[in-house]
């Protein structure tokens, strides 16, 4: 019998899943509510011990566990290292700002991307994240915190256009009422640049953030950073977000993490500044410049604070609203993918 993952179904399914068990409609939405608080079955004490046996029986429970746990001493970031329930590990980090608490959580068990800075590529991509196993994060880390997750950025390990089909689901769970309560608006989803995807996106009628992991300003240096440049260059890449944000009137927000000797220079700055107004005209667009957490497998570095601080002055010469962003646990190697790296390397794990 196909075992039923109810983290990912809907309040109205679990309703419908409790009745075919001979239960009242009630009970489907009990279960709905422990679950949206990351609660286990064991734990849902007003549940009749008959519902909970059948519910073992028929379905699944994807709760993510933690092994790994560390908080940034100096701003309260915390970093998880989840594994799931066929040993798989997937990390995520909670962020605090004075607007609230933002997740980023992960897609994929590794990335298929390729993008020669990233940490989580550097082995692979495993497998696909179900929807369920990608708010399991959110909900474990609601709980583990004990804080009220405000915003979700799709922007840790994986490419969520690479799993689009989950994505999507994901971020339907994640915004339904009286769920985590997270407004689609409060979330972000991020791509390396999957043409295909960012157009299936904005027929969806969800309003959430599209950001562009875009960190070069022509082809050449892209695509000697990124791989995925070779499918679809910036000119497609940049007529797709044209298309997103004309459909859904979301401004778009490119991320360029900032790499010594590569793509840092002032001329570079310029350059970039030249595309954008180029491509995106009088859209809305923002430019987050990210300094790059090294990755020693990699040998790239991050240039120096001045550098970085000239190239946003470019920018903002050539008309393009810019930030530097704040660098959070960076004693914790907050950065995607170096938690799950270290543990591959290691050897542990059930896969690994």
């Amino acid at each position: 019998m196909l075992m039923k993952d109810i983290l990912g179904m809907t309040k109205t399914e679990l309703r419908e899943l409790a009745v075919s068990m001979g239960e009242s409609a009630f009970r489907g939405e009990q279960l709905y509510g422990w679950m949206m608080k990351g609660r286990e079955i064991a734990d849902m004490k007003n549940l009749p011990a008959s519902f909970k046996e059948k519910l073992a029986e028929n379905a699944e429970y994807r709760l993510p566990s933690i092994l790994e746990k560390y908080v940034s001493a100096k701003d309260g970031t915390v970093k998880y290292l989840m594994e799931l329930t066929d040993g798989e590990c997937v990390e995520c980090v909670l962020m605090k700002y004075d607007h609230g608490t933002t997740l980023c959580v992960s897609s994929q068990a590794g990335c298929r991307m390729g993008c020669s800075f990233c940490a989580s590529t550097l082995r692979g991509k495993t497998r696909d994240l179900t929807a369920s196993e990608i708010l399991g994060q959110v909900l474990v880390a609601a709980r583990d915190s004990g804080d009220r997750v405000d915003g979700v950025v799709m922007m840790g390990i994986g490419e969520p256009f690479d799993n689009y089909d989950n994505t999507v689901k994901f971020l339907r769970l994640v915004s339904a009422e009286g769920g985590p309560g997270i407004g689609l608006r409060h979330i972000s989803v991020s791509t390396c640049g999957l043409v295909d995807g960012i157009k299936r996106l904005a027929g969806e009628g969800l309003p959430v953030t599209l950001s562009i992991s875009l960190h070069a300003y022509n082809d050449d240096v892209r695509s000697s950073l990124m791989p995925i440049n070779r499918k679809w260059c910036i000119a497609e890449l940049m007529d797709a977000c044209r298309y997103y944000f004309d459909t859904t009137g979301r401004r778009i927000s490119f991320e360029y993490t900032l790499i010594a000797g590569e793509n840092d220079s002032a001329e570079g700055a310029e350059a970039l500044g030249r595309l954008l107004r180029k491509e995106m005209g009088d859209r809305p667009c923002h430019v987050n410049l990210i300094l790059l957490n090294p990755v020693k497998e990699t040998g790239l570095t991050a240039p120096g604070r001045q550098n970085s601080e000239k190239f946003c002055r470019v920018l903002e010469k050539c008309g393009i609203n810019a930030t530097i962003r704040r660098r959070l646990g960076g004693d914790i190697d907050a950065s995607c993918g170096q938690l799950r790296l270290r543990r591959l390397d290691d050897g542990k794990g059930d896969n690994m």
